[in-house]
This record gives C-alpha cells, structure tokens and sequence, in this order.
C-alpha cells in the first residue's frame, strides 16, 4: 500500500473510527484499524457487535490492506504537523510521513480480521439534527447496569412516517416522537438498539441526512461517507406509553431555563442522593435542598400552577435530565400527589407533546 491523504481528514477519519475499539479486545486483532485502499482509504472497526467504517479521498499509488493499532494511530495522527501525511507498507511495518515526522507502525495479521457485517437494506432516513436531538433526550434515562440489557437501550419503534423512541432504567422512563421519510409507506420495524451506541452515532452523523437500516438482529446507520452497524438487544419492553397517559390533577408551566439553573445551584448544597424539594403554589415555585451537614439553599422561581398547591421531591440529577430534553421555552409539570411520579413535557402550542419525561418522587426527609 502507498497513498498520500490530508491530514486533517485521516486525523478526523481514524479518531471516529476508534471510538468503536474495545478497551479489552477479546482478540488482539480487535484492537486494530483496518485500512484499505482502492480509489479511496476506507478504515475499518469492529469487536463482534458495533462496528464502524469510513471512506476519504486518498491520493492511492498504490491499492492494499494494512491493520494498525487504532487508539495509537488515533494518538499520532492528532499530534501530526499540518501537512499531507503519506502512508507506505514495508513488510511488518507500515511507515507513516507527515513534514520532518516519521514513525513506523509494526502491523497486525489482516488475515485475522473478522470480517464486517454487511449493512441491512435501508428503512428510511432522517435528517442528523432532529436524530440527535432525539437520542440526547431520550439516552439519559437509560440504564448503565450491563446486568439488565433491556434496560441499557432504546425502543425505536418505526409505523410509516412514525418514529417514537423511549429508554428507562426504572426510575424514569423518556419518550420521544418525530417523524421521518420512510422507504416504504408501510414500514413497521421494532428494536431495541444499545444506548452507548446510538448516542455516539447521533453525535457524529449530526451534519447530514442519516440513513437507517434494519434486518438480520443488526441496525445501521450511514450518513456522509461514514457506516456503523450494531447488534440489536432483546426486544421486550414496558409498556411504557400506559404510564405516560395518566391524568393530571395539578399542573405546572414553568419558563425551562431559569428553572434549571435555580436547581442547578440549589442542589449545590444538596448531598449525594437526597432530594431537591419543590413547593408548588399559585404564581411560583420554591426550590430547596440540603439542611444537614453542608447547608441550605433555596430559590424561588415564577410559574403558572392549575390544580392545589403540592411539595414534591425529586433526585436532582433526574429532574434536570428531564428539564434539559425539553425543547420548548415552557415545560409543563403534570403532578397528582407527593408520593406518585411526575409527566414532565414540552409545551409546542396546540400540538401534542413530542417529548415526555415521567420520573419518580422521592420521600422527603
């Protein structure tokens, strides 16, 4: 292999690729980028259950295969000068040139390198913005405890033009709805997709028009040169949508950014796991926590209650992942009793919600 490649773009190329590597390969050869050149560099990862890939523009003198250590060629590439860097195979060794820097790489079999599952046929597409904005809402209510896979993903479920996408880890459950141009009227697809991973695609294909596709228990996702496949969890579920419906007796408007950050600095003296205390009466909203060993706080923010006044407590962390989905400049609180979760969603006028964030109430102390 010979090719000469800008340096920002190999740069950009390897480190989206590398995100993918497993910190523990199972195999040694998992650790490394495959790098491939034709009329175009395609680098390569995989660890059996995501894998990436993506082609640049490449100056190609020569076509080949070379399998480099990814997080080290990861490492040199951001530090190279600004320069083209030009990249030659000799034996064992790959060579690496960029200005006055040279290193070369020891390589690993290509041979043994698994080889990448084929992309499923698309479903749809869906512009990068409305996609990431959708996996950063809904993401943080899902669970980090491996030992409850269904927990750790997102339900996408796909009727034609309809998307909704929903995660809980017990304590919370977020669900968001948007819709999506569809390849076939009649599309119905339901998945669970690990949450880790989609919140890493959601991020870096956010530029252009995502392209989705499914099949065989592997999801993928393409966007501007750059593909990842995944494979899929377990399907099962909550009926989440039934604890999203409840009715209301009290509800809350409150203006999202002043809110947030009064909770913000309230919860400053509020120590690990206790509750931030809010107190809703016609007009405002009193924030409070802390009164132990550290200290008080306590904020007053305006808000337009319906329904009896009611003091609720909340995990701080949880409340703000709720409040920081929200879109729209108004959130609504929808509450019923101290003791029983809160609906938190967005208010867009005259239609319906298209985020929704119910968590639980905690005891207050």
């Amino acid at each position: 292999m010979k090719i000469r490649v800008n340096r920002d773009v190999l740069a950009d190329a390897v480190a989206w690729a590398a995100r993918v590597l497993p910190s523990r390969p199972v195999v040694p050869v998992l650790s490394g980028l495959l790098l491939e050149a034709t009329d175009e560099l395609t680098l390569s990862a995989f660890d059996y259950d995501v894998s990436a890939r993506a082609a640049i523009e490449a100056e190609v003198s020569e076509e080949g295969r070379v399998l480099i250590p990814g997080k080290l060629l990861a490492e040199i590439s951001r530090s190279l000068p600004a320069d083209d860097v030009e990249l030659v195979t000799e034996g064992a060794e790959a060579v690496l040139t960029c200005g006055s820097a040279e290193f070369g790489l020891i390589t690993m079999p290509v041979e043994d390198f698994p080889v990448l599952p084929a992309m499923p046929p698309a479903i749809g597409a869906i512009g990068g913005g409305v996609f990431a904005s959708a996996v950063g809402q809904v993401a943080p209510a899902a669970s980090r405890d491996d030992t409850l896979p269904m927990l750790t993903g997102i339900r996408v479920d796909i009727e034609g033009e309809s998307v909704a996408m929903a995660a809980t880890d017990r304590y919370r459950i977020a669900a968001r709805d948007f819709t999506w141009r569809p390849a076939a009227p009649d599309v119905a697809v339901s998945a669970m997709v690990p949450a880790r991973v989609l919140v890493e695609v959601a991020k870096s294909l956010r530029g252009g028009e995502v392209s989705v596709a499914m099949g065989d228990g592997v999801a993928g996702f393409e966007s501007v040169g750059r593909s990842t496949t995944v494979r899929l969890l377990d399907e099962q579920f909550i009926d989440y949508r039934a604890r999203l419906t409840s009715e209301w007796s009290i509800r809350a408007d409150v203006a999202v950014a002043p809110f947030v950050n009064a909770i913000k600095r309230v919860a400053l003296v509020a120590e690990r796991n206790t509750a931030v205390r809010l107190s809703f009466s016609q007009g405002q909203v009193l924030i409070q926590a802390g009164g132990g060993d550290i200290g008080r706080g306590a904020e007053v923010v305006p808000c337009e209650l319906r329904g009896d006044d009611i003091q609720i407590a909340f995990q701080s962390q949880f409340l703000l992942d709720g409040l920081t989905g929200i879109e729209t400049e108004l959130a609504r609180i929808n509450l019923e009793s101290p003791t029983r979760p809160a609906l938190i969603q967005d208010v867009p006028g005259d239609a319906q919600p298209a985020f929704r964030y119910l968590v639980m109430s905690l005891r207050q102390t």
